[in-house]
């Protein structure tokens, strides 16, 4: 499977607009000042830490792994592992709304732990804007988030660009990649 890895940030990406990963791929690296929005380069930002590994000097405090999981065929990186509280964090800028999305990429995370030999007891986004912390239930304690994450795994697997209508003008409006799209609705 690992020649259709799905990147675990890109769960909530697809459901945000699957023509969204594309253009994100097009663009790569490059002049990310040129389309991306003050939030979003303002959510890198937060993440410095994280990336540069300096969020923690504690022996039992994890950052950036890199994470496989053959299971579903996804892999990243996982933000914050605490190995003696066996607790996942993933941080974000602000959290106004906990997105499925953002769910979903800790599931992504999680299960990778899991099959990479980690305990995991504890699932939690961290608003940093905020300071607030909102406790996820584990896969297996919440059936029907873990179906729709399985559900959303397979969905992508088996996606067909060629296929792809939008029909939410609201993420084409909030999306930084609309002028380019030709699937746009504005």
């Amino acid at each position: 499977m690992t020649e259709d890895l799905i990147k675990i940030s890109q769960l909530n990406d697809f459901i945000f607009c699957p023509a969204s990963i594309y253009f994100h791929n097009l663009y790569g690296n490059q002049g990310k000042y040129l389309y991306q929005t003050t939030s979003q380069v303002n959510g890198l930002d937060a993440h410095k830490t994280i990336d540069e590994s300096s969020y923690s000097t504690k022996a039992s405090v994890i950052t950036s792994l890199d994470v496989y999981c053959e299971e579903y065929g996804i892999t990243g990186k996982i933000d914050i592992l605490d190995t003696e509280k066996r607790q996942l964090t993933e941080r974000k800028k602000h959290i106004k709304v906990v997105y499925d999305g953002y769910v979903f990429q800790l599931y992504g995370q999680y299960y990778a732990l899991k099959e990479m030999g980690y305990s995991v007891d504890h699932l939690r986004l961290y608003s940093m804007d905020d300071n607030k912390v909102y406790r996820i239930p584990l896969p297996e304690e919440d059936e029907e988030m873990k179906r729709k994450f399985i559900d959303l795994i397979e969905e992508m697997h088996s996606f067909d660009i060629d296929s792809f209508v939008q029909t939410n003008e609201l993420k084409c409006d909030n999306c930084i990649y609309e002028p380019a799209c030709d699937r746009g609705l504005i």
